[in-house]
């Protein structure tokens, strides 16, 4: 009985000083519930799972040198896109007229510029992606960088490796960075080939011993290929074989959305893959004029911003500008997201911009890969609904779109989930585009979507039995570790 004694001593002796650095590191107050209570109520589990996920080791030791780093490579993108950039106050666009607070903050907050003179071209689906993208490769004349999440060694991503060989045994520059979390099935074999093809590869934020690795808290979620500097691809599809949807009714449907980009705003795309490569390889190199090429005029002339945020930025700017683009929306707001855990400042965003006579139309997952998370996202629903947001459930398959649309003026796509991990712990980036024909057909496509969708009929939710909500409710208090 001494030693169970004593045990427990020891016990409740470390646990006050976790309960200490909870309340002390963690910045969000919702976070620092959740730790609280979860190391109170799962005694031991709950103060390992703190220590191996929610300490951020890294933020301070590395992604300081980071930050600082990326700061010489930022001014070479302001130089190379000052031809090109678009004062928010001085263009007569509408659409950027009516965003003016939203492109003046990124670029105050993350020196993103707004550059004009960009062709966007909408992707929906891995069907349309990745013909068109590697037809892209097969054309590129001088260089080929590849930034993902997942990668698959499976059909697509078998096709995708051995078009990278060839170019470059071209003499081709081919750069390859893949999250190590998100990307087991790429083998060191992997790797050995496609080195002694002459292609760089590394991963970002080698993880050694996935339960113990406190680094696979910070993923690098972000999917970017940069062509020749003026051809870019961002969004939430992944290369794998299950974002082609190729008519077996067996295979679940993916709904998901890419675009490429053609112009100056590829210039802060090419930017993030820099800083990044230069943090997680040994090979580093410098932004010379040949990854930020001038570029020829287009009547195409769409205004973009590129939003980024990770553990080595000073704010979450991918959650500003989300929040930006919802406060200066007039009429609609139309979100698609995989995983809904926004937290408190969007939620209330959505419910003013809803009780202010705004139409907030949200889309998600009938079904989503994630029970848990699944129930803290329906324990938002209640209060949105009686704000009076109306809620799609998607049924054709699984939707894995990250897209937002304001007014058909403005939209925004990329790789940021809405939940806490997108927002505060994972590298992430998303495309802003200021084109009202454009985010016309987002419209479209958005509402095309709820054809394959079921509307959550409000007093039916509402009177849902109480030994049905709570499981949600105890999973929302558990969303900021999510």
């Amino acid at each position: 009985m001494s030693w169970i004694i004593l045990a427990v001593i020891i016990y409740v002796f470390i646990l006050m000083l976790v309960w200490l650095r909870i309340i002390y590191e963690t910045r969000s107050t919702n976070k620092t519930l959740a730790y609280l209570l979860f190391s109170l109520f799962i005694p031991v589990i709950g103060v390992l799972f703190y220590l191996m996920f929610g300490i951020n080791y890294w933020r301070k030791r590395r992604y300081g040198k980071k930050t600082a780093a990326d700061i010489s490579i930022l001014q070479e993108v302001i130089k190379s896109s000052a031809p090109y950039n678009a004062s928010s106050l001085n263009v007569k666009d509408e659409a950027v007229q009516q965003n003016a607070e939203l492109a003046s903050m990124l670029l105050k907050d993350v020196g993103s510029p707004l550059t004009g003179n960009n062709s966007v071209q909408l992707l929906v689906n891995g069907e349309e992606k990745f013909p068109e993208m590697l037809e892209a490769m097969r054309n590129a004349k001088h260089h080929i960088h590849l930034e993902y999440y997942i990668y698959e060694c499976d059909n697509i991503g078998i096709q995708m490796i051995e078009l990278l060989i060839e170019k470059a045994k071209e003499g081709i520059e081919v750069k390859f960075i893949y999250d190590d979390f998100g990307s087991p099935g790429i083998k060191k074999k992997t790797e050995k080939e496609m080195r002694a093809a002459g292609i760089a590869i590394y991963p970002f934020h080698k993880v050694r011993f996935y339960l113990l690795a406190n680094r696979i808290n910070y993923r690098n979620h972000r999917k970017i290929v940069v062509i020749d500097g003026c051809t870019g691809y961002v969004g939430g599809i992944n290369v794998s074989d299950k974002y082609i949807n190729s008519g077996d009714s067996k295979k679940l449907y993916w709904r998901d959305t890419h675009i490429r980009l053609d112009g100056p705003s590829v210039y802060y795309l090419q930017y993030l893959f820099i800083s990044d490569w230069n943090f997680c390889c040994k090979q580093k190199f410098e932004p010379i004029n040949s990854y930020f090429p001038a570029i020829a005029a287009d009547n195409n002339n769409s205004y973009v911003q590129i939003a980024a945020s990770g553990p080595d930025s000073s704010e979450p700017s991918v959650l500003f500008s989300i929040l930006q683009a919802i406060y200066l929306a007039r009429e609609e707001i139309l979100i698609t997201t995989p995983y809904f855990i926004p937290g408190d400042s969007i939620l209330d965003a959505l419910r003013i911009a809803a009780l202010s006579g705004l139409s907030v139309k949200l889309l998600v997952p009938g079904v989503c890969d994630s029970k848990i998370v699944n129930a803290a996202s329906k324990s938002n629903y209640k209060d949105l609904l009686n704000a009076g947001v109306e809620i799609y459930l998607y049924n054709k398959g699984f939707v894995h779109a990250k897209t937002l649309v304001t007014d058909k003026k403005l939209f925004i796509v990329g790789t940021a989930n809405m939940d806490y991990r997108s927002f505060d712990l994972n590298f992430e980036v998303n495309a802003i585009v200021y084109d009202a024909k454009l985010a016309g057909e987002m419209s479209a496509r958005f509402f095309k979507d709820l054809e394959d969708s079921d509307k959550i009929d409000k007093e039916k939710w509402l009177i849902r039995k109480w030994y049905t909500q709570f499981p949600e409710k105890i999973c929302r208090l558990l969303s900021p570790v999510l």
